[in-house]
């Protein structure tokens, strides 16, 4: 089996079998699940990760949280401001290998006008030939973030305590990614 330390080349995230979603608690009783259906990247690496980088970038527009009224808010002013802020950004500062199958990311992920160092650890899947003779890798991983720190401040109180949208959000990311010829 290959390891995190075996690739080099070029990779493009395959946004028909990647999603870049996230977590929210809403009523501090329940999680909202969101997706964003329209994003990019590229991944680039030497030998054993040598000069590694990731770059992202999702129109925040975007977001789908399967209801059409939430969508519009997080779309608002109160949350992204899209018409403002189109793009959400990820762009990686170090890439290392934790092991063999774990890629420990750093970078600056830009919400708003607001960048941020954020880590984030992806689990190797692993690496197939696909039935195209694509190579293709798959990584999935998750961080925690502050919605605050990126001037997402919106919120109602609940009148029994607490907050309608959860200050704490969950980044997920299942990657799939095929090398560039």
């Amino acid at each position: 089996m290959s390891t995190v330390n075996d690739f080099a080349g070029t990779f493009t995230i395959d946004p028909a079998h990647t999603e870049i979603g996230f977590i929210a608690r809403h009523a501090m009783v329940t999680k909202v699940r969101g997706a964003f259906s329209s994003f990019t990247g590229t991944a680039a690496t030497g030998e054993n990760l040598e000069g590694a980088s990731i770059n992202v970038e999702i129109d925040a527009a975007s977001v789908d949280t399967r209801n059409a009224d939430r969508d519009g808010h997080v779309r608002s002013a109160d949350f992204f401001d899209v018409e403002k802020f189109p793009k959400i950004t990820f762009t990686s500062t170090e890439v290392k290998a934790k092991g063999d199958d774990v890629l420990e990311v750093t970078g600056d992920l830009t919400i708003k006008d607001v960048t941020k160092s954020i880590t984030i650890d992806f689990d190797f899947d692993g690496e197939v030939t696909d039935p195209w003779g694509q190579t293709r890798v798959g990584f999935e991983g998750q961080v925690s973030i502050q919605r605050s720190d990126f001037g997402l401040n919106w919120n109602t109180a609940l009148d029994a305590g607490g907050v309608l949208v959860s200050d704490k959000i969950t980044l997920n990311f299942d990657v799939s990614a095929v090398k560039n010829a």
